[in-house]
């Protein structure tokens, strides 16, 4: 079953599903509200992310765990998360972004 990215307003969400357009079914299904910005179909069937491609060489489990309680917070909600990674810890908005999204993927 191939696999699809897809970005919305708020989210970056990774669905199995046998079409396009059942994706952007199952997308709306679990976030009504969001508008879908882009949908691609993965070359393989995972998904995989690095680190540093995002900047985030020297991570440690701190940041982590810091971004995925923004995250649980925020009940996903990515802007939000963000907001609440900045507050928390000082970090300029493009590296609260990049943690943020790192930590979405990997399924906070």
């Amino acid at each position: 079953m191939p696999l699809f990215e897809i970005e919305t307003d708020a989210h970056i969400i990774v669905i199995w599903a046998e079409s396009e357009d059942q994706a952007r079914v199952q997308s709306q299904e679990y976030f009504p509200l969001d508008r879908i910005r882009r949908v691609a179909r993965r070359p393989r069937d995972c998904w995989v992310i690095s680190k540093s491609a995002l900047g985030l060489t020297e991570i440690d489990s701190k940041i982590c765990d810091i971004a995925r309680a923004c995250l649980t917070s925020s009940s996903g909600d990515k802007v939000q998360a963000i907001r609440l990674y900045m507050n928390r810890t000082g970090t300029d908005l493009e590296k609260a972004r990049r943690v943020i999204e790192s930590n979405m993927v990997m399924g906070w």
